[in-house]
């Protein structure tokens, strides 16, 4: 495992994130993925994070992303979701607007889960072994 070194820390903070079609619609063909994953990748570089890995299906994607820990993560996924769905929609209103009545393209909601080199069971029994002092 590598770490990240900041001013003052030491850091290895990576987070899987699912953002979902709004009502599950199918939606998401090839040309609409390719351009969703430099959508996120440009949107990722302005934030310093950096995508480690982008795939989805035809309702929803998935982002395996590196970041530091002064990013607030939910200003950084409203910033993803907001930019994503507004330029999608503009780029692909046609083929969006018989399928979405308003401006939507995700649900209100997301997944996130931190990511890590070993497991909670794993890092308690570290925990456990430590020395307790005298």
């Amino acid at each position: 495992m590598s770490y990240d070194k900041g001013f003052r820390s030491v850091y290895s903070l990576t987070a899987h994130i699912v953002f979902v079609t709004k009502y599950r619609k199918k939606v998401i063909n090839q040309v609409i993925h390719e351009r969703l994953a430099t959508i996120f990748d440009e949107a990722c570089s302005k934030w310093e994070v950096t995508l480690l890995e982008f795939n989805g299906e035809n309702d929803h994607v998935h982002l395996l992303i590196r970041y530091h820990p002064q990013i607030e993560l939910s200003k950084f996924i409203a910033n993803l979701k907001t930019v994503s769905s507004r330029l999608i929609r503009k780029e692909f209103g046609d083929y969006l607007n018989p399928v979405y009545r308003k401006p939507v393209f995700w649900t209100g909601s997301y997944f996130i889960a931190s990511c890590g080199g070993v497991t909670v069971e794993q890092l308690k029994a570290y925990v456990e072994q430590q020395s307790t002092p005298e």
